[in-house]
């Protein structure tokens, strides 16, 4: 499968990516905001696109702007905040209806693109400051984001082996910033930080759908009036590091089940020759439900509740997550380095080879079988400056070969242990 074809086009300030397609009833717009993780400003940038998505000049309110959306055929508008290795990125989505399978003629593209445009350029506003009220309805919001991973105690061990894995490193930040900065955000203050991200920001557009492409680069031409701009470029991020001791954390709360998550460095990110055998070692590894942490770890020993491995493509981690009692901490973390070692040795199959090859295989195709999966791989080849389609992709990970494997395993090393456990018991991972 090829994956669609993509235009790209610079276009006042902006890179506009058009993907044509009759695959899909509706068009999709997808904007991306791209800048550095920074402790300054990851709490205002975590709070700026639901600022931005609550009211625009001619939508002064979250409920006008709502009205609107269900008038232009039930549009959909989201927001989203995601890390890309050390980069923090802001997606506005747009998903509305293709009026070319509609008896009604409303130039629903046009008026979907405008509306994008006036999100990001034309916020409502009072005295050259957001809206007070929206501000502070989006603070109690982003306030309970935060508290949510606090209370969800798996997100919580993910987010702590990250500010102890990555102490010194931007990564350490979390996605939707701190809760202890909220309180001193203020409307003006937000809104000095917006005009930097105006300036600043590399910007992509993503237009996906049945549509003339002249008639889209017109629209975003009137649309996206940007200021003049200074983009900082997209930054790769992986951090080489040797490790000489693995560090060790147990925190103690009130919890029933503990969690130990485990973060390893690979020092290979998208764009290097190893990514793709560490993809397949990662399926192996943890990643699939036929992985040896899955066999070995949950189903064998009986000693995990859940175990799995996930790759972070842009920063060169390996994590591996599992719940388990405190009384198994010493067997799940001899077990799970078996596993690894197991891995370095190439003690897998050729048949364990071909079985995750396939469900990578279907993994991707089901990506991007859907317009936002298709530009979140698209957008991959963006922040590395390559250009890897999907045919590519998948051939390369059927030409992975098992020394590959191995040899991108031999470079994996252990770095953070980090356990959440109980308050009492009879053990609670101490030695």
């Amino acid at each position: 499968m090829k994956l669609l074809t993509e235009q790209k086009h610079e276009l006042n300030g902006l890179t506009l990516h058009t993907i044509p397609t009759t695959k899909y009833k509706t068009n999709t717009f997808i904007l991306k905001l791209n800048a550095p993780l920074d402790e300054k400003t990851v709490t205002m940038r975590a709070l700026l696109p639901y600022v931005l998505q609550s009211a625009t000049e001619s939508f002064p309110t979250t409920t006008q702007l709502r009205t609107y959306l269900d008038e232009l055929y039930g549009a959909t508008l989201q927001v989203d905040l995601t890390k890309k290795g050390d980069n923090h990125d802001i997606t506005i989505r747009i998903d509305i209806a293709n009026e070319k399978y509609l008896k009604d003629s409303t130039p629903l593209l046009q008026k979907a693109l405008a509306l994008l445009g006036e999100i990001l350029l034309k916020p409502a506003t009072e005295e050259g400051a957001f809206l007070n009220d929206a501000m502070e309805k989006e603070k109690r919001s982003l306030r309970q984001r935060i508290q949510a991973v606090f209370d969800d105690k798996m997100r919580y061990a993910n987010l702590r082996l990250v500010e102890e894995m990555c102490k010194e490193e931007p990564y350490s930040l979390h996605v939707n910033g701190r809760i202890d900065d909220i309180e001193s955000i203020t409307a003006d203050k937000l809104y000095d930080y917006y005009q930097h991200v105006l300036k600043e920001d590399a910007i992509h557009l993503y237009v996906i759908g049945d549509f003339h492409e002249q008639e889209v680069k017109n629209t975003v031409e009137q649309a996206f009036n940007l200021p003049q701009r200074q983009p900082k470029k997209i930054e790769r991020s992986i951090t080489k590091k040797e490790i000489t001791n693995v560090n060790e954390v147990i925190e103690k709360q009130e919890v029933k089940q503990g969690k130990l998550n485990i973060g390893y460095r690979t020092n290979v990110v998208y764009g290097d020759r190893q990514y793709f055998a560490l993809q397949v070692f990662n399926g192996i590894f943890g990643g699939f439900s036929h992985s040896k942490l899955f066999i070995n770890v949950r189903e064998k020993a009986s000693l995990a509740y859940y175990a799995a491995s996930r790759v972070e493509s842009h920063k060169g981690l390996l994590m591996v997550m599992s719940g388990i009692d405190a009384k198994n901490y010493d067997q799940a973390i001899t077990i799970i380095k078996e596993q690894m070692e197991e891995m370095k040795n190439g003690s897998f199959t050729d048949s364990e080879i071909a079985q995750t090859k396939a469900v990578i295989h279907n993994q991707l195709l089901e990506t991007v079988d859907t317009p936002r999966g298709l530009v979140e791989v698209m957008y991959h080849n963006e922040l590395t400056g390559k250009s890897i389609s999907v045919d590519e992709y998948l051939k390369q990970i059927d030409a992975v070969s098992k020394q590959e494997i191995v040899k991108v395993a031999e470079n994996i090393a252990m770095d953070t242990v980090y356990f959440l456990t109980g308050k009492g018991g009879e053990n609670n991972g101490e030695n």
